[in-house]
Order: structure tokens, then sequence, then C-alpha cells
């Protein structure tokens, strides 16, 4: 199998979704081989017309998600997409195609492992913690979860949905809060992106993560403390695998959708979201840059993405993403010269901001977490603006601590779980599992009496900062969550922003506000303008996530931030 995940950290190749669905072509052409679609319906179309209009474009419904108006269809014709996006019931259709398997190591998340010569520093002891490698956790400090599970560590009760590649339920950190009855996985290994299925069915059981990513993710969120390896935001809270990407990283339109519409209808409270959907890095109703069928296809994406958004937070799901590490304003948005960024050659698509979103952290009801470096600098990589920002919480970066023995070293990072297979196929870790020499500061291996051991390692994005946002969140619930119907317990997802927001520890912008990132060795691409003042502003929202405040101020419904 491939091993890396691009996530919502990334920015070059995050995750495969849909393709291009190719020129226009003679009405009559000729059928080709079987290609197979995702199919949007319009507003207010009943699913029996949007059947038909499928059909009379020369598609075979193979599945169909009513919810949302999402239909999986193969066709063996050649102008099925035009056929689709030309029929008034229909959005568009955005075909399923597997383009090659991204790098081997992340440009932003493993900058550490790309860079030349880098510096090893060990992590400066931080007090007593709970678990051995805690005193690496500078994350955990800063938003002061050490205090808050003093006051909640967090209830069984409340589950955590990671919508990832996976999560290592063999880590003995992760083990103790997976939740085997409620974990799911809707993305079949594709073997032209994945490499060779691991089993007959190509749907690899829950409880596996062949990407690494989840794992991380879902130990930041809620690894237990048990004394061992290292703990979570919320050790005590139930982890539930929503498996959404690719082995290889790449995020299919389906199962991401499907895995929103399980969450909402499992009852789960929390869903961290640390991806975009390829191949548009922004996805537009009628970019002039863009093909008609291009345009459809993104139609397509929007609707489906923000029909199954609504569709969870409107059964209690609170929804955290990432807000991605382009560097980019989101309110401001450059150039997208990487899209699309399969299938075809990228070309300039000036973003009009009024109909263009990153999905799905520009969708409704998401709260969107810019990244921060120890020092709470904002990471040079990390998206910004008034316009999209949430909160701020702690993603890593490697470049921070200018002027002192920490720059440039692996402990500015983010320190969570990660499975052996992957580190190994990395190069990180030998087949005996042990860790290969040189590596010593940036993977940790624990072992049980047992012998059963964990692995851990460090990466940076916004993809970790927003774990920390969602093991807050779920701190919210734990402590202010009330006991519904048919024996469930749970939270308004409103409530649960308005009082993530309104506890977030206030930072104001740099002065100057023009923040440069020269001394980091990055040019002025990098350079970012942080409006807004004390309260609310782009670089850090309403602030940096506080656990501790979260658990201990007193629930104010209706209250503003």
């Amino acid at each position: 199998m491939s091993k890396r995940f691009t996530a919502g950290a990334v920015a070059t190749a995050a995750a495969l979704a849909l393709t291009v669905t190719g020129l226009e072509v003679p009405a009559g052409a000729a059928p080709t081989s079987s290609r197979t679609f995702t199919v949007v319906a319009e507003d207010g179309v009943a699913a029996d017309s949007a059947i038909a209009a499928i059909r009379a474009a020369g598609g075979t419904v193979v599945s169909r998600t009513d919810e949302v108006g999402m239909f999986q269809v193969t066709s063996d014709r050649a102008d099925f997409a035009a056929k689709a996006t030309a029929a008034t019931a229909l959005v568009g259709a955005a075909e399923q195609k597997a383009i090659g398997r991204k790098p081997k190591l992340d440009r932003v998340e493993q900058e550490h492992l790309l860079a030349t010569a880098a510096k090893k520093a060990a992590a400066k002891p931080r007090g007593k913690k709970l678990d051995p490698l805690d005193d690496r956790l500078w994350g955990l400090d800063m938003i002061r979860a050490d205090d808050a599970r003093k006051v909640e560590p967090g209830d069984r009760r409340v589950t955590v949905g990671v919508l990832d590649t996976g999560v290592d339920a063999s880590n003995p950190d992760i083990a103790p809060n997976f939740s085997w009855s409620l974990s799911r996985n809707f993305a079949r290994d594709i073997v032209d992106v994945d490499g060779p299925c691991e089993v007959p069915s190509c749907l690899d059981p829950v409880g596996t993560d062949d990407g690494g990513h989840g794992t991380h993710v879902a130990g930041t969120i809620g690894a237990a403390a048990n004394g061992f390896g290292l703990s979570g935001v919320a050790p005590n809270v139930t982890l539930v695998e929503l498996k959404g990407g690719q082995d290889s990283g790449y995020f299919f339109l389906d199962p991401v959708v499907n895995a929103l519409l399980y969450a909402g209808k499992a009852g789960l409270d929390v869903v961290n979201m640390s991806f975009y959907v390829d191949p548009w890095l922004y996805n537009c109703t009628a970019n002039p840059a863009d093909s008609p069928e291009a345009q459809a296809e993104q139609r397509a994406i929007i609707k489906a993405v923000k029909r199954a958004l609504t569709y969870a937070h409107d059964r209690g799901v609170t929804l955290v993403a990432a807000l991605g590490n382009e560097n980019d304003d989101l309110g401001s948005p450059r150039t997208d010269v990487t899209s699309p960024d399969y299938g075809a050659t990228p070309y300039p698509r000036p973003i009009d901001n009024e109909s263009c979103w990153n999905l799905p952290t520009e969708g409704p009801n998401v709260i969107a977490v810019s990244s921060v470096g120890p020092s709470g600098k904002k990471a040079d990589y990390s998206n910004y603006g008034t316009e999209q920002i949430s909160i701020a919480a702690p993603g890593g970066w490697y470049r921070d601590g200018f002027g002192t023995d920490t720059f440039r070293t692996d402990a500015n990072m983010i320190l969570s779980t990660y499975p052996k297979k992957v580190l190994q196929e990395e190069g990180s870790v030998d087949a005996d599992g042990n860790i290969v020499a040189g590596f010593e500061e940036s993977v940790f291996k624990q072992c049980e009496r047992n012998g059963e051991c964990g692995y851990y390692t460090y990466l940076q994005g916004t993809s970790m900062a927003s774990p920390h946002a969602a093991g807050v969140a779920a701190l919210i619930v734990s402590k202010y969550g009330k006991a519904e119907r048919r024996g469930g317990f749970g939270m308004s997802p409103d409530l649960v922003e308005q009082h993530l927001y309104r506890t977030a520890a206030e930072h104001a912008c740099p002065e100057p506000r023009l923040q440069q990132y020269r001394n980091e060795g990055r040019d002025e691409t990098f350079d970012a303008y942080c409006a807004g003042g004390l309260n609310f502003n782009g670089f850090y929202g309403y602030g940096i996530v506080d656990a501790y405040a979260a658990v201990k101020t007193p629930l104010k419904p209706n209250a503003r931030p």
C-alpha cells in the first residue's frame, strides 16, 4: 500500500474525490469501457425523477443516497457526463478515476523529514505528566488540557468520529477508547492508487490505518491517560473510526458524504475532518476558466458536501475541520494554480470568493481551525482570514523558535500515535520493529509488559490543530451534555460551538499586522496580514482553544462569544 496522507493540512494533493469528466463529445459517440460516476440531483428533485434522468443519459444506478440526492452510477457511454450535465433534474456527474499514488512524504506535515541536515532537539521537561511522553506535548500545555482533565477528562458516552484514513486500534493508547461497534469503513481500496488489496473484499477491516494520518489525529483527540505512551485532549471519550479516505490519502466524494450521513444517523457528538475534496482546491459554481463539465462537476461537489454537512449538524454532530495549509487568506484567495491536481494539467483559475468554496472547511456549520506553533505565532503554512476562521489551536511549526535552540526541531511539531506499518514503509522503523538510527528524536516506541507496543511520531499542519479543537469540543459535551431520548447523551452543536468560542483565549494580531517569515526562510508569498481586533481576528479567530476554561466556565445559552 502507499502510505502518507495529504490531509486538510496539506495543500498539494489532499484528497482524491472526483476527476474532470472530460471534453465535449458528439451526442452519438460510440460506447467505451464502463466508468463510475457520482451524480447529484438538483434541489427538490424526487429520487425517481433523478434516476429516470440518469437512465436517459445512459447510466445505470448501482447505489443511492436519498438523504442528499446522490447516486453511484456506471456508464459505458463516453458522453454520459455531458448528457447528465444537460439534464435539468441533475446538477452534474463526477467521474471516480484513479490517477496514481501520492508522494511518499508530505511537504507540509513531514517537513522535518524533508529538511536537509535537520536539527534534533529533545523536548524540555514540562513538569509531572500523566503519561511518559506527555512532556513532549506542548500543545496540551498551551490549551491547559492537563488542568481541564482534573475537572472533566471526558465521558465514555461522548463519541468523536475521526473522518480520515482509518484508525490503528492496536495501539495501546487507542485501544481502550476505540469503539468497534460504531466504527465503519466507507472507502474500499482502489488498486491503482492504494496498491494490492490486503483482503479479498478490498474493504479494510475497521481498526486499521494504512495511511497513518487518521491514527495521529485520533491520538491527539483521545489517547487514553493510562500511564503508557501519551494522552489526548479528552482521554476518556470514545473514538469512532469513519474511514472516508483511501489508504494512499485520496478522498472520494461518495465515501465522505456517506461517512457524514452515518455520523448523523449513529448520533455521534463530534466529527473531525482534516482534508479537502480534490481535484479542485476551490469548488466554483461557474468559473470561466473551467470547462462546462468541470463546472458541473464542482457544482455537484458543492451540493453534496453541503447537504451532508447540514444533515449531520441537524442531527447533533459538532463539525470541526482544518483550515488548510495553503498560507492563503480564504476571504480573498489567490489565483489557484494547482487545480485540477490530477487527470489533467493544472491551469490558472482566478477565484471568485462569492462563488467558490474550499470544502468541507467552508461548508455550513463547520468550525474552522488555524494552526499555531509553540510560540503562539501563526504557522507560516496555515490559512487565515476573518471570513472563514473560527478559532486557533496548536498544530505544530517546525520553523518556530528562530534565534533559539528549538529553531527547526521536531519538538516544535505535534507528537501523537502512529501505525508501525506506516513507519516501516517510511523507513524510520525496521522490520523487527526497532527505531532506525537517526530517528530517535522523531519516532518513539513504548511497550507493555505483555509485549504489545505503541509507536508515535511528529507531524505538523492544520490537520494537527483541528483535533485539539475537536477534543475540547468533546470535553464540552462531556461536561454539559444531557441525557437524550432512547438512552442517548449529547448536546446541541450550536451550543458547543458557542461555548468553544466564548471560552477561547483571546489573542491579538501581531504588530506590525503584516506578518513576514523571512527569518524562517520564507519569501513574500508567505506574508500574511492579520485583520480584526482582540475579540476576533484573521489569525486566531475567537482565540486559541482553552480546554480548562471550557470545562470551568458555566454554560450560558445564547451568550455571544
